[in-house]
């Protein structure tokens, strides 16, 4: 069982409610959308960079695809570990090797939701889901209506249980469409613990504080709701 991925790391979640947390990062290569705002290489690249020193910056330079028993064996360098975060890229494009993986410290699932049969595999695996809601005019795609089908399917498969948390995450720009927001929420509601805000980081893309404000408010009436920007850009760690 191998995979390509271009950077395994330990570092803090940055983004959502578990914001300052200690994680292993495993950032896996490939993704099957394009979002208009996304920051995060995801074409092959020939060799994983390996930081064994937390924060040091200094990297090691593993020959891709990575074997499963490689991944299990440099995740498990790392100490006093909240979580491992699969994160990409679009983690659920390498679901057999996460099925397979075999480490002591709960997963927790960064993904676009949009490949249900795919979730479906590792759902039993997994303890923490942050779920992207990509909305019309960010992910890439012309068919809006079968893209939020999927969303709303790997939703219902990675609910919340007692066994799992499953939140879901909006990037906010100028030109979101806050009424999709809306319907989307109608349906993903019962699925998840919270839905978290996140404001794009372009500062030419960034929607006003009041109309995200209003936005909260609104979703506040149904489903808890936070506003949490990138925190790991402001203080420069990974």
């Amino acid at each position: 069982m191998f995979a390509s991925i271009s950077e395994m790391f330990c570092s803090v979640q940055g983004e959502g409610p578990y914001v300052g947390v200690r994680q292993a990062f495993i950032r896996f290569v490939g993704c099957n959308l394009r979002c208009s705002y996304c920051d995060t290489p995801i074409d092959n690249v020939n060799h994983c960079q390996f930081e064994k020193e937390p924060g040091s910056g200094q990297f090691e330079a593993i020959k891709n695809p990575l074997s499963l028993k490689n991944v299990e064996d440099m995740i498990s360098s790392y100490q006093n570990i909240h979580s491992v975060s699969l994160t990409g890229g679009e983690p659920l494009i390498h679901s057999d090797l996460i099925e397979q993986l075999d480490v002591h410290p709960p997963l927790y699932l960064e993904t676009n939701m949009t490949l249900p049969s795919k979730a479906k595999q590792i759902a039993k695996k997994i303890s923490y889901v942050a779920g992207d809601v990509k909305l019309p005019g960010e992910f890439g795609g012309d068919d809006i209506g079968s893209h939020m089908d999927s969303t709303i399917e790997c939703f219902r498969i990675l609910r919340t249980t007692k066994e799992r948390d499953c939140f879901c995450k909006l990037v906010i720009t100028k030109d979101t469409d806050t009424e999709y927001i809306h319907e989307v929420m109608e349906e993903i509601s019962d699925y998840i613990s919270c839905a978290v805000l996140q404001p794009v980081t372009q500062k030419t893309a960034a929607s006003d504080v009041r109309s995200l404000l209003e936005l909260q408010d609104r979703l506040l009436r149904n489903i808890n709701t936070l506003i949490i920007p990138q925190t790991h850009k402001m203080w420069g760690c990974l």
